[in-house]
């Protein structure tokens, strides 16, 4: 019980430390000066939910591999099977064809997306 409770109020300091040196670290991004620091924030906060690497996969055959040259030869195998074969379509495309420039995403707006993210823990 006494560890636990330990334990406990140690996340809770942890977690407070953390949430003051996101709003410390947040806190400057509005200034002109720092308008790629957002970017940076982003691209990181990408990088770390990315998945970049599985350590089996099931082969067609339905066993498990683990080696990486068993993954790459299943994989390569699963995407030619993909490429390979034809789909049935109506040859309809049913999309509206937007003219003039994209819109751009400003400052701003990825100031507010990032503020609403949710801090993910690692």
């Amino acid at each position: 019980m006494e560890y636990k409770k330990s334990r406990q109020d140690a996340n809770r300091v942890i977690f407070s430390a953390k949430e003051k040196k996101e709003k410390e670290c947040t806190s400057h991004l509005n200034d002109p000066e720092h308008k790629n620091e957002i970017f940076r924030m982003t691209k990181q906060t990408v990088k770390r939910q990315d998945i970049t690497e599985s350590n089996c996969l099931k082969g067609i055959s339905g066993k498990v591999v683990v080696d990486d040259k068993g993954i790459k030869d299943s994989w390569k195998e699963h995407m030619e099977k993909l490429m390979n074969e034809e789909n049935e379509w109506d040859h309809e495309i049913s999309a509206e064809v937007k003219e003039g420039p994209a819109d751009c995403i400003s400052i701003g707006e990825v100031a507010a997306a990032l503020k609403k993210m949710k801090r993910v823990e690692t």
